[in-house]
């Protein structure tokens, strides 16, 4: 009798160790999923920003050769575009042989972003130089 006794009090230790064991364990396994999960929503917003980012940049670019037309045309000093990725609008000014072209692009989207882009050069007689472009955000 004070073997069997021995053995109970034995085996309902061991059920208690596992139980800790496998409650830590879970406690871990849970743990590294939050953090897997924190990793994916930052990965997700750093794609989403770089997106808006290069989107917005396209825009504007776009924009300022939207307004170089204008210099062709001569039908007015603004020109503006809009579909599903935002919205680009180019104006076009000239100050006797000196030009200004500036696009602007906003993305549309969860992250929205907007980028300016301004062309500064001269016309001399049939010949369109470009002095220089400056990119902004």
């Amino acid at each position: 009798m004070n073997t069997c006794s021995r053995a109970r009090t034995t085996r309902s230790s061991e059920r208690g160790i596992v139980l800790v064991a496998a409650l830590v364990l879970a406690v871990l396994y849970f743990a590294l999923m939050e953090l897997m999960m924190v990793d994916a929503s930052r990965s997700l917003q750093e794609a989403q920003r770089f997106r808006a980012r290069i989107v917005a940049s396209t825009l504007a670019e776009n924009a300022a050769e939207l307004a170089a037309v204008q210099m062709i045309t001569k039908t007015a000093n603004t020109s503006t575009y809009s579909d599903n990725y935002g919205l680009m609008k180019g104006n076009y000014t000239r100050s006797g042989d000196a030009y200004i072209l500036t696009g602007t692009g906003h993305a549309q989207g969860v992250v929205q972003q907007t980028m300016t882009v301004r062309v500064q050069g001269r016309i001399t007689g049939t010949s369109i130089a470009i002095d220089f472009a400056d990119h902004s955000q």
